[in-house]
């Protein structure tokens, strides 16, 4: 027997040898271990080994290992979900986006701060990759956006629905331009329209635009007609008519950017920065000083931050760019609490409140507060103060809510500028119709929507083609004053005598149209002391 076995090996290596010469079953090849975003295709022109990939060794060693793109676009495409179209409504948005190579090189510089961040969450969720691009028709990739509608950031939500989706917003800080916050909350808003429009994502992402309840009738009315509910047959708004198919054209030019002679600046797929936490409040200016970036550029990675500093509740974490990470989590983790904000003592005057010293030094009464352990609101003159401040000057944090407030407001435009001093009951409706502008316009002059609550005393700028009354004329020092109605007063007196509009009287202090004054009656005036004579 050990004869007859030692016969068969010679054969037995000659069979083994041949088997491994022989080419792999495709079954042996799908089953490499590959990560999720790796197995969608074949390696392709524009990718790279991934750095932690070992050669196998045996019948697989001369098989590629697993590749990854380098390139965002290329990566996406390849987890492309949603049906496409050739619709005439696609068409008209795709020949558009095919005719402004500008605006898709500008959405180009954007995406490379957001979008691998944003294509990584949809991947995590097994979500259609061309949800990544929705930030495209919503925002341009800008999270400073802000439309007529009162939306925000770069998924564009409203305050009531960012509120839905547990988004803060507040004076320090605003989670609906916050990337990874508002990521968040965009892809489960997405999920919930996408269960509710049982898995029909063209319903979903057109509930996105207008809302569920308006999707949701137009599909009960054509149900009720007998006629089909795809998004294509439905009536609804002439936005949302867009809205979807701005998105499809957009998969189509990402899909094929050749055929369509469109040009895609490169952008990295992996995102370009790591998530750092702070451990508490810190001056951006400081921060970024000890990433060794520029203030503008820290604030673009975190455009929620309203103020100088990141809040005192938080979040207590930055997004600082990949190339200087290592560097701020070194030089943070040497910086005493303490110098991370500065802090001035106050004396408190007469008469002052916390509210007047939160606005001197661009901060909250809660900030005080918190502070200087505070409980209720009162304070007496001659005690101190600890106050955090800003260790530049307002000027420097240029992309801080005040100072892109300011730049909007002091644009070069057509026309005549002037300012309107805010009195009680003034809204944007009544300030069009008396400065002849539109709602529109007036808001956006002042970096708000036609919808936004306004304040007494808020200061709007307005730009009109003929000279303004004496509300708004340049140079205008506006006070509010108490004035007793005396025996025989009446409103067209008054106006007279304090150079303001009797409709103004009117509405300052909720008068009705009809009815006369009574003496010893108080009313309320905001006069400009340049033009009284003292009279």
């Amino acid at each position: 027997m050990l004869k007859r076995i030692r016969q068969l090996l010679p054969m037995t290596a000659l069979f083994l040898c041949a088997c491994a010469a022989q080419p792999p079953a495709p079954q042996q090849i799908s089953s490499i271990p590959v990560l999720p975003e790796q197995a969608h295709s074949l390696p392709d022109a524009g990718t790279t080994l991934l750095a932690s990939a070992q050669p196998l060794t045996g019948i697989l060693s001369d098989i590629p290992v697993a590749q990854v793109p380098t390139d965002l676009w290329e990566s996406m495409r390849r987890d492309f979900g949603l049906p496409t179209s050739n619709n005439a409504r696609v068409r008209t948005q795709r020949n558009w986006y095919a005719r402004h190579p500008g605006y898709m090189r500008r959405v180009s510089q954007r995406a490379g701060r957001y979008a691998a961040y944003i294509l990584q969450q949809v991947r995590q969720r097994n979500l259609p990759a061309e949800i990544a691009l929705l930030p495209i028709v919503e925002s341009a990739y800008d999270p400073f956006a802000y439309s007529h509608g009162r939306a925000a950031g770069l998924w564009q939500f409203i305050p009531a629905t960012g509120k839905r989706f547990k988004l803060k917003q507040d004076w320090w800080y605003d989670g609906r331009r916050d990337l990874i916050e508002s990521t968040r909350a965009a892809l489960d808003y997405l999920e919930y329209l996408n269960k509710r429009f049982d898995g029909d994502w063209m319903l979903a992402l057109a509930a996105y635009n207008s809302g569920e309840g308006t999707v949701g009738k137009a599909v009960r009315r054509n149900r009720k007609k007998g006629k089909p509910v795809s998004f294509w047959d439905l009536d609804l708004p002439r936005e949302t008519r867009d809205y979807v198919p701005k998105l499809i054209a957009l998969k189509q030019l990402v899909n094929s950017p050749e055929k369509y002679q469109v040009t895609l600046e490169p952008v990295d797929a992996q995102p370009s920065f790591d998530v750092i936490d702070t451990g508490g409040q810190i001056d951006l200016a400081i921060a970024a000083d000890l990433a060794g970036v520029e203030l503008d550029t820290l604030y673009r990675f975190n455009p929620g931050f309203n103020q100088w500093a990141t809040p005192p509740k938080g979040p207590h974490r930055l997004l600082v760019p990949k190339d200087k990470s290592e560097q701020f989590r070194e030089a943070i983790a040497q910086l005493p609490p303490k110098k991370r904000i500065q802090w001035v003592r106050h004396k408190v005057k007469s008469g002052q409140t916390l509210g007047h010293i939160a606005r001197r030094y661009h901060t909250t009464v809660d900030a005080l507060k918190a502070a200087n352990q505070i409980r209720g609101h009162s304070i007496r003159a001659g005690k101190y103060l600890l106050v955090p401040v800003s260790s530049k000057g307002q000027e420097n944090y240029r992309l801080s809510a005040s100072q892109r407030l300011n730049r909007k407001q002091n644009a070069n435009r057509k026309g005549q500028r002037s300012q309107h001093i805010v009195s009680r009951g003034d809204t944007f409706w009544d300030l069009s119709r008396q400065y002849k502008v539109s709602m529109r316009k007036l808001a956006s002059w002042n970096g708000m929507a036609p919808g936004d609550p306004l304040r007494v005393g808020q200061k709007l700028v307005l730009w009109t083609n003929q000279p303004t009354n004496n509300r708004a004329h340049p140079g205008a020092r506006r006070r509010a004053i108490f004035y007793t109605v005396r025996k025989g007063d009446s409103l067209s007196r008054i106006s007279s005598r304090f150079k303001v509009r009797v409709s103004d009287l009117r509405r300052w202090n909720g008068l009705p149209q009809k009815g006369y004054l009574q003496p010893g009656q108080h009313l309320k005036l905001y006069v400009d002391v340049t033009r009284q004579s003292g009279t």
